[in-house]
């Protein structure tokens, strides 16, 4: 059972004052909420440890999908291949931060990986800010959680800068337009980045220049003058440009096979954003303990979830009983795509019956722990529960 601990004063009126109002949801409940969950700090620890061998597990995976050429299998596009074998094999293409998304950890349960946000995982002023601060307004010691994500986030901008010295320290950040959790996330990212040395700027995807010969450039609205940046972080999935601009696929493969900027997070993020690294992690570590049973069909004679290879957010996910019957499925825009399916394990919940995943933050280290609260499968309603570690 996942003990809560409600305090007063709700994150409410400090979000409204930094105009981080997407954060409040819009319907009947809000999407930050006053409660936090107790953890021990033996708890802390496991999760840390789990997400630490995981990723480790994840390098030795990404390293077998390349060796066996199982890009197909993975849905990953075929003209990203060559741009995921260059940056795989170049370190200073340095893997900024993602996110664990793990069951378990409570009541003696084992801790259980769902998957990993690799590539554009958000959550990032949830877990490094809000929650914090939501510590703070209530006058308990703000040092009580697993959270060191920002200052974590600036120690790997820092390394990025450091691992590439033969470029200048300027970074463009991007976002689709129109989504207002995008924004906040890169801007905390920025931040980040500017507390590291980086001279950082700002332009959606659309107002982004792009060069085959020459970088990456944001035209100034000043002088006219196209400003060319070194380093581009896009949160902008690397799925989405492959199928949707194979063009800019190709300019970018080029960008960063001549060293004309460094993009992040890089392209070899997507072997551990395709959830058939699942099931390659299965073929690899058979029954380790922090894995589910995942394969390319139902499992007979388990509960199993049904997984699109790329979707995000819960989206086309289903839960099957052992015959296949469908006891619970959330609809998508992904539902064309190829599917996995992983072994169910219950989430841990509280006593109103909600669910709980914790969401582990990977920046060359675990560094924050967060949650997230809703039903069976958790989606895009489900909400932001901060931590206490007692």
């Amino acid at each position: 059972m996942v003990e809560l601990k409600s305090l007063p004063n709700h994150p409410e009126k400090a979000l409204q004052n930094v105009g981080w109002n997407w954060m409040l949801g819009t319907d009947t409940s809000a999407y930050v909420t006053g409660d936090v969950v107790v953890v021990s700090q033996e708890q802390a620890d496991q999760y840390y440890e789990a997400a630490s061998t995981l990723y480790d597990m994840l390098v030795d995976a990404g390293q077998y999908a390349i060796d066996n050429n199982l890009f197909r299998d993975m849905g990953i596009p075929e003209n990203l291949i060559e741009l995921i074998k260059v940056t795989w094999e170049d370190d200073r293409q340095v893997h900024l931060y993602g996110r664990f998304d793990l069951a378990g950890g409570f009541e003696k349960e084992s801790i259980k990986f769902i998957e990993f946000n690799a590539d554009t995982a958000t959550c990032i002023p949830e877990t490094a800010v809000v929650q914090w601060a939501h510590l703070r307004i209530n006058g308990l010691d703000d040092s009580g959680q697993f959270n060191t994500l920002y200052e974590t986030l600036v120690s790997q901008f820092q390394y990025l800068k450091e691992v590439n010295k033969d470029l200048t320290p300027s970074i463009l950040f991007s976002t689709m337009r129109g989504y207002a959790e995008d924004d906040t996330n890169v801007s905390l990212l920025s931040e980040a980045a500017e507390e590291a040395g980086f001279d950082t700027d700002f332009a959606y995807v659309e107002e982004v220049e792009f060069s085959n010969g020459n970088g990456i450039f944001k035209q100034d609205p000043d002088t006219g003058n196209f400003v060319r940046f070194d380093f581009w972080f896009k949160l902008v999935p690397w799925e989405h440009i492959g199928n949707d601009e194979p063009e800019l696929a190709s300019m970018l493969t080029e960008i960063v096979k001549n060293r004309k900027a460094i993009i992040l997070n890089p392209a070899y993020t997507l072997l551990f954003q395709s959830k058939y690294i699942l099931k390659i992690l299965w073929d690899l570590y058979p029954y380790h303990p922090l894995l589910l049973q995942t394969e390319r069909y139902a499992l007979p004679h388990k509960k199993c979830v049904s997984k699109v290879l790329l979707g995000r957010e819960g989206a086309n996910v289903s839960i099957l009983e052992k015959g296949g019957e469908v006891l619970e499925s959330v609809e998508g825009e992904y539902d064309k795509q190829p599917r996995i399916y992983q072994e169910y394990v219950t989430f841990p919940m509280d006593k109103a019956g909600n669910s709980y995943q914790a969401g582990v933050f990977y920046a060359g280290e675990p560094c924050g722990l967060g949650f997230r609260r809703g039903r069976k499968i958790l989606d895009n309603t489900a909400q932001f529960v901060g931590h206490l570690v007692k």
